[in-house]
């Protein structure tokens, strides 16, 4: 593989521009994201494929719930058209960055 060895200079809202030639060797467009990985005092930059970066609790957590809406042994307790609309969307893609519409409270 190709080595390439280029500089960034971090600004003060810790923000860096990737050099064009690392851009361009990880096929990183406009919109495209990166993962950062600290591997003891270096730092792995890799383009993020969302399969491949996931959080593993969150994965974890997303597999037992589908696991438990499949079985169906607690959707007894929901509504029945809450219950049947979780069902339905078992197959829809999740997009993770999309915008929360309505109001929120954390």
């Amino acid at each position: 593989m190709h080595q390439l060895h280029e500089v960034a200079t971090v600004t003060s809202k810790g923000q860096i521009t990737l050099p064009k030639p690392i851009r361009q060797a990880l096929g990183i467009g406009v919109g495209g994201r990166v993962a950062f990985d600290l591997r003891g005092s270096e730092i792995v930059v890799t383009r993020a494929d969302e399969a491949q970066h996931q959080d593993p609790a969150i994965a974890a957590f997303l597999d037992l719930l589908e696991q438990d809406l499949k079985g169906g042994q607690h959707l007894g307790t929901l509504p029945d058209d809450l219950a049947q609309a979780m069902l339905n969307n078992l197959q829809h893609p999740i997009d993770l960055d999309a915008e929360i519409l309505g109001d929120l409270a954390l």
